[in-house]
């Protein structure tokens, strides 16, 4: 099944990047590239680039912000001050991530963090967060700015007594910490799990002949999406999955489950000394949801409908095994290492699906190149490759123009193929936001680990998802950098990069992908869209099961009672249908819950409620570009210049409503 992965961003900038490593250099709509220092370069720089940072703070904290000429010198010296942060931060953050030399990844880690403490500085500035306070504004995008820079201050404990504060610092230094070590022990696991031929029965040849063996034949699997997946697709041995699978969800404890332990209490303290009840009280105030109550009723709601449609669907699963193996049916156990063999299993059957076969329809760079196509249509922008350094020779670099005025809009880097030391997941980083005061245009960074040779529906669907994130940081047009692309309200970000998902279901657009592979690979007709979609609710309710779940532990180690990460996992996943596997570790790699997404997770189930509700503003017609300008307008140019509902609101022309999800979820028609 689909994973989501995050929109990565920094404490409380966005990371960003700009033409050459000084904090102020950037020349004005020229074509945004990433620097790539020598791993001997970058401690200097980055210790130059904060000591300009630190004179740009120093030159703010006199400003007389009581005049008009002051406070409009006040915001765009605020806003300088943030590009800087971010041209020195973003190249930091994402090298740190998927540079091939381990020493540019360990030097950018070291720069991250001096960059971490000087943000936290200032969030700590009492004479900046005064002048914020104070500073006279003209506008809603002026009066936005201030609103929830002020907010960030006040998170960041600036109001707090001397010893408060102080204590504050110290946790939020220790937490980009953790969520640093906490992602490099995932990252840089080299560990491979040796599997016999017989281990490896059921297995296509093609995946079989691209792996590494050793000396007696047996292969050598680690912990890429491209070889784990298929295995729990196809592999007929059930030892070798759960092997593979308890390998898998444990590649990152113990060290990790620590590691979470101690953000969570770390959160919790911070909380507390703030004047709140619990981490989720304190960082839901600036969300959608506003209180854990809401999310907790939510969460409920959800669970009312998907756990049933679950149960069923494993009654489904075990009744087709034990057919299949003519076993008894209180024999034929579905254990999580089985679900998604069995699923593949069923699908084939009923709906004539093989997910292996789609790679064939799905080609992995003409998928890429279709989903950029798709969008330029959409939108009216254009991609054009451009030769641009890169961090290694797979990626690949765009130009993004506006089709209607020719003009560059921005820049976009595709990282989307395996390999040893890179993030493991599916990532948009949004690594430079736009300023038109500036003149500044944003890059987007999509990083993923796809299979070379194809992608099945769940990878297209993942693609298109973490393009829609690179589209709202490219196409954003705001004043202030801060109000850029991704910065909207945690559990807004997933509304886009989910809505855009749906284009893989559209016959429409689909049947314009064999263009990009000049023809060479087979159109997805009707007929089999049909069986396509009818394929892909057969488990949603197992899915969405697992999301809600994932959700409600997030909230439940957030709360006022946060306990023992473990403890409360083996409690909550041992109540539900398949109960918990003995000897597993799920949170030492639930990333999410030690990053940003914090007492967050629910942010996806959330926001694909208003996914799913803009969509019917295409009303069936997915590739109408009247509404996708429109919506380009309304919602993506627009970054957090507006709340999120406010620009729901006006795209839809009505106020939001959930029939279309639990329509999705349910089967069943909610919408008179």
């Amino acid at each position: 099944m689909k994973k989501h992965a995050p929109v990565l961003k920094s404490f409380i900038c966005a990371a960003s990047v700009v033409l050459a490593f000084s904090v102020s250099a950037f020349a004005a709509a020229e074509r945004p590239v990433l620097p790539l220092p020598p791993s001997g370069e970058i401690e200097a720089q980055c210790r130059a680039g904060l000591a300009e940072l630190n004179q740009k703070v120093t030159e703010l904290e006199n400003v007389p912000v009581e005049t008009l000429e002051g406070a409009d010198a006040f915001l765009k010296g605020w806003n300088r001050l943030q590009i800087g942060v971010e041209n020195l931060q973003g190249p930091m953050a994402l090298l740190s991530q998927v540079s091939p030399d381990a020493d540019v990844r360990k030097n950018a880690d070291a720069c991250s963090m001096d960059v971490q403490r000087f943000i936290t500085d200032m969030f700590q500035n009492g004479k900046l967060y005064r002048n914020m306070r104070v500073v006279r504004v003209n506008d809603d995008e002026e009066r936005k700015l201030r609103q929830d820079t002020v907010s960030a201050y006040e998170d960041a404990g600036v109001s707090l007594v001397p010893d408060k504060r102080k204590r504050v610092k110290q946790i939020l230094a220790r937490l980009a910490e953790i969520d640093q070590e906490y992602s490099r022990n995932i990252r840089e696991n080299k560990t491979r799990l040796v599997f016999s031929p017989y281990e490896l029965q059921g297995l296509p040849k093609e995946y079989l002949d691209r792996l590494q063996k050793d000396g007696k034949g047996n292969y050598l699997l680690g912990f890429s999406y491209p070889e784990y997946i298929p295995f729990m697709q196809y592999a007929e041995n059930d030892k070798a999955r759960e092997k593979y699978r308890f390998a898998f969800i444990n590649r990152g404890t113990p060290a990790n489950l620590q590691l979470l332990q101690e953000a969570v209490n770390l959160r919790h303290e911070m909380a507390v000394l703030s004047g709140y009840r619990s981490y989720a009280d304190f960082a839901l105030r600036r969300r959608m949801a506003k209180k854990p109550v809401v999310v907790d009723k939510f969460l409920e709601d959800v669970q009312k409908i998907v756990v049933p449609a679950e149960k069923r669907e494993l009654d489904e699963l075990r009744a087709f095994k034990a057919a299949v193996r003519k076993i008894p049916l209180s024999e034929a156990e579905i254990r999580r290492w089985d679900t998604n063999y069995w699923l593949q299993k069923v699908k084939q059957v009923r709906y004539d699906i093989d997910q292996n076969v789609l790679r064939q329809y799905f080609p992995t760079q003409a998928s890429m190149d279709w989903v950029m196509g798709t969008a330029s249509q959409l939108y009216g922008i254009e991609f054009k490759k451009a030769d641009v350094p890169v961090w290694h020779p797979d990626v690949l670099y765009y130009d993004v123009f506006d089709k209607t005025t020719d003009q560059q809009i921005g820049g976009i880097y595709i990282d989307i193929y395996p390999r040893e030391g890179k993030y493991g997941h599916a990532a948009a980083f949004p690594v430079r936001g736009s300023s038109t005061l500036e003149d500044r245009l944003p890059i987007s960074v999509l990083v993923a680990n796809f299979n070379r040779y194809g992608l099945d529906l769940d990878e297209l669907e993942t693609m298109l998802h973490e393009f829609g994130h690179v589209l709202h940081g490219v196409m954003s047009k705001t004043r202030f950098v801060d109000q850029s692309g991704t910065s909207v309200e945690r559990d807004f970000v997933e509304a886009p990069s989910q809505m855009f998902e749906e284009w893989a279901h559209d016959y429409e657009a689909l049947s314009t992908l064999p263009v990009y592979c000049g023809n060479s690979c087979p159109r997805v007709d009707k007929d089999m869209l049909k069986r396509l979609n009818e394929s892909r609710k057969f488990g949603q309710g197992i899915f969405y099961a697992r999301q809600a779940l994932y959700a409600q532990y997030d909230m439940a180690i957030y709360s006022d009672k946060p306990g023992n990460v473990m403890d409360t996992w083996v409690n909550m996943e041992g109540k539900t249908t398949q109960g918990y596997d003995p000897g597993t570790q799920f949170p030492g790699q639930f990333g999410h819950v030690v990053s940003g997404y914090a007492a967050g997770y629910y942010g996806y189930l959330w926001s694909k409620v208003l996914a799913l509700d803009m969509l019917t503003r295409f009303d069936g017609k997915l590739m109408n570009p009247q509404v996708g300008q429109f919506y380009r307008k309304t919602v993506l140019e627009r970054g957090s210049e507006l709340p999120a509902d406010r620009m729901v609101r006006y795209f839809l022309g009505r106020s939001p409503d959930s029939a279309a999800f639990y329509e999705d979820i349910s089967g069943l028609e909610i919408r008179k």
